[in-house]
């Protein structure tokens, strides 16, 4: 059987339900309009970060949880996960840096966090501070061509077909390489933390 991840709308609109609140008692509580709301629950806009970040700090949740759906009942133990998803229902996060799409997102306490990033920055200067946290990271390009600046490092640019892993405690960022329009990145992230999900996204508030 097909299982699609579900869209940011429908996780927003999940989350509404389960308070039974309307969307004008969501805005309220939120502090986001109820038009950008209605929007997002009809998957005709996304968040930014800020939005997100604000969402979840109005309403006392960690980050993940935006991106959770409850099970009515209680679930037992998970020894046999699975998710299946695509870039279509992949949960999408902007920021000046990167544009997201959080590929399975339904799935919580994921020990490897799988992404697919579209590269916006250009310079360093552009960029800003290196990004850190704690892991390791597995990139491969899949469009473009993308100079990775790193803490210890030399830049290296790397083509399509191409991959680095390193440790993402070192300070590191992703620029396009000089010539590209547009690069393409699947990024895998990981780590022992339970939940690494959440200190992920708290890194978009630094971009």
């Amino acid at each position: 059987m097909s299982v699609n991840s579900p869209t940011l709308g429908a996780l927003i609109a999940g989350l509404r339900a389960r308070k039974g609140w309307t969307l004008k008692q969501m805005s309220v509580e939120s502090g986001i309009p109820v038009s950008t709301l209605s929007k997002v629950e009809h998957d005709r806009l996304t968040l930014s970060y800020d939005k997100l970040y604000q969402l979840s700090q109005r309403l006392g949740m960690r980050m993940s949880e935006l991106f959770a759906e409850e099970s009515e009942d209680a679930a037992p133990a998970v020894t046999a996960r699975r998710s299946l998803g695509d870039l279509k229902n992949a949960v999408r996060v902007e920021t000046p840096n990167y544009d997201y799409h959080y590929l399975c997102a339904e799935l919580r306490r994921k020990r490897m966090i799988p992404v697919i990033a579209k590269v916006r920055a250009k310079t360093a200067r552009q960029f800003g501070s290196l990004t850190h946290h704690s892991g390791e990271e597995f990139s491969y390009v899949l469009k473009g061509s993308v100079l990775i600046n790193t803490e210890f490092y030399d830049p290296v640019v790397l083509h399509e077909g191409q991959s680095i892993y390193f440790d993402s405690s070192m300070g590191h960022a992703y620029l396009t390489a000089e010539g590209c329009e547009e690069a393409l990145l699947l990024t895998v992230m990981s780590s022992g933390e339970e939940e690494h999900a959440d200190a992920l996204l708290s890194q978009h508030a630094g971009e």
